[in-house]
Parts: structure tokens; C-alpha cells; sequence
């Protein structure tokens, strides 16, 4: 049982709690590794559709764990950040992001990498590495994808921390609620319900494509689309339509 991570499944819906909250949950390499594995394992179950991330405590993530920094570990914190950092570049089943007060430095990059993200009005951001003498080296990429290379830069280059309005303005956050966990549980049960096959199918034409020129993103746009197409899940999703119903998944139940 981990003593990091508090994870609980409600139907279809995965929910997996940080849980340092004695270090504002602070990034160290038990966390990381444990948040991974977490999430490959959720991809790989069939019976979950969606995954909602939270924070326990006063804050969704303060960052990188400084206390751990050694001379012997940095190679170790590289490779578990990468691979944590780069996630959401990888899933293809939808993760939601719940965020309320801080989540600076890796806790943006956490956030960069949900699908979608709901904060709190207290909720602050920031890439404030260069304050350490350090740049977000392994977040860049996952912020850069959500508000552009020009606005990341100048974040991780003046270090300074913004509201959650902001980060809506700027794309990193979807909606501000003061409700936000029970707003982004909500989203995330939604999500669950959706078709699984469209959903996967989706986000993989969104990895696929990403950084492809016109034509290419064109052509794996269509091949993706002609899939679906084919599937037993747009067949029912079609035809409940039209009969005004509830559409009832075939792949909810059937293995992908």
C-alpha cells in the first residue's frame, strides 16, 4: 500500500490523491515513480475510462522535492521527471487535473500534462526553477504544448507566480470554480462514460500528429477517422442517435 498516493476507484473512474501533504507535496522520486506507475497501470485497465488527479492537503504541488538533491541521485530524479513530466504526451485515456493553491514548478508541469484542468480561485502558478539558479527544463515541453513556446519562456525566464485567472487566460486552466475538485470529478465521470474507442482512437491521432507537417497530420487524420468509422461503438453511437437514446458502448464491455 503506498503511503504517497491515495487511490480509489468509483465505477469507471480512477482517482489518485498526492499525498505528501506534510511537504506540500513536493515531488520526490517515490512520488514520481509511484504516480507512473499509477497511471501505465491505469491506461492498461479496461475498466477504468478516466482518471482524476488531486492533491491532499493545503496545496496541489509546490514542486520538486529539494530536500532529496545529492551528488549520487540526480541521474535517478532526471529519469523518474522525464518520464513522469512526459506523460501526457503518452496517455490515451483522458486525465483531469483538480488543482487548488500551489502548484509551482513541477506542479504546473503536472498540470500541463492533464487533459483537462480545474482550479480553485486560490490557485497559483508558476516556473519558478530560475529563482534556484535552475530552468524547467523537464516541464518546458508539456507547458510549451499548452500555451506556446514564446509565453513559456517568459515565465521560466522571470520565474514569477500567477492566479488561476491567468493561467485560463493563458490555456494552461479550462475552468476556475471554487468547487473545483467536485467540478473536475464531475468532468472526469463524464469522461468515463464517453466511448472508449473514440476517446483512445482521439488522443492517439493527437500524439500521432503532433509536430507533423499539413499533409502528414492530414493523412493520419483521415486513416484515424476511417478506423472509427468502422467500429462498433460509432455503429451504436450512430444509430442511438437517431433513435434518441442513450448510446450503450460495445467496447465498454468487450476487450479493445
Amino acid at each position: 500500500m503506498s503511503n504517497v498516493l491515495e487511490i480509489h476507484r468509483e465505477g469507471r473512474l480512477l482517482s489518485i490523491a498526492l499525498n505528501r501533504p506534510e511537504k506540500r507535496n513536493a515531488l520526490n522520486i517515490q512520488l514520481c515513480g509511484e504516480l507512473v506507475g499509477a497511471l501505465k497501470a491505469a491506461e492498461q485497465d479496461q475498466e477504468v475510462g478516466a482518471i482524476l488527479l488531486t492533491g491532499n492537503g493545503k496545496c496541489f504541488c509546490a514542486g520538486m522535492d529539494l530536500s532529496e538533491i545529492n551528488d549520487t541521485n540526480t541521474d535517478e530524479i532526471s529519469s523518474v521527471q522525464e518520464q513522469l513530466f512526459t506523460i501526457g504526451a503518452r496517455l490515451e485515456k483522458p486525465l483531469v487535473g483538480a488543482v487548488h493553491n500551489a502548484a509551482l514548478a513541477g506542479g504546473t508541469g503536472l498540470a500541463a500534462n492533464c487533459h483537462i484542468v480545474i482550479a480553485r480561485e486560490d490557485a497559483q502558478f508558476g516556473l519558478t526553477e530560475i529563482r534556484l539558479g535552475l530552468w524547467p527544463f523537464l516541464v518546458f515541453r508539456a507547458v510549451t504544448a499548452a500555451i506556446g513556446e514564446r509565453r513559456t519562456v517568459e515565465l521560466a525566464l522571470t520565474g514569477r507566480i500567477f492566479p488561476a485567472t491567468e493561467a485560463r487566460e493563458f490555456g494552461l486552466v479550462h475552468e476556475v470554480a471554487a468547487n473545483s475538485e467536485q467540478r473536475a470529478r464531475e468532468a472526469a465521470r463524464a469522461l468515463a462514460e464517453s466511448s472508449p474507442t473514440a476517446i483512445r482512437r482521439g488522443l492517439s491521432f493527437v500524439h500521432e500528429a503532433r509536430g507533423k507537417d499539413w499533409k502528414s497530420a492530414g493523412d493520419i487524420a483521415r486513416r484515424t477517422r476511417d478506423e472509427v468509422f468502422e467500429s462498433k461503438d460509432f455503429n451504436e453511437g450512430l444509430k442511438a442517435f437517431r433513435e434518441k437514446r442513450a448510446a450503450q458502448w460495445p467496447s465498454l464491455s468487450t476487450p479493445r
